[in-house]
């Protein structure tokens, strides 16, 4: 859309129109919905750092530390991967 040119004070023509101050519209709080805090954020990585992972996905990183890929896909599926 292209740039309005500014209004001309007069009541005909094509900017015609009152002059007024425009006002800056401040942002609704539906627009923020969603949007990650730093507090939330901090209290989350925290909790996530005492609670840890599950035992298996503990298992399956050991594995791949060791170097058995296959075995940690194995694990990781959970017994459901079938052969090819």
């Amino acid at each position: 859309m292209a740039p309005q040119a500014p209004k001309s004070s007069l009541s005909m023509g094509l900017n015609k129109g009152h002059i007024v101050t425009k006002r800056e519209i401040l942002a609704r709080p539906s627009s923020r919905k969603g949007k990650l805090g730093t507090r939330t954020s901090f209290v989350r990585k925290l909790i996530r750092e005492g609670v840890g992972f599950a035992p298996y996905k503990k298992r399956i990183t050991e594995l791949l530390k060791v170097g058995k890929d296959k075995r940690a896909l194995k694990r990781s599926t959970g017994g459901t991967d079938k052969k090819k």
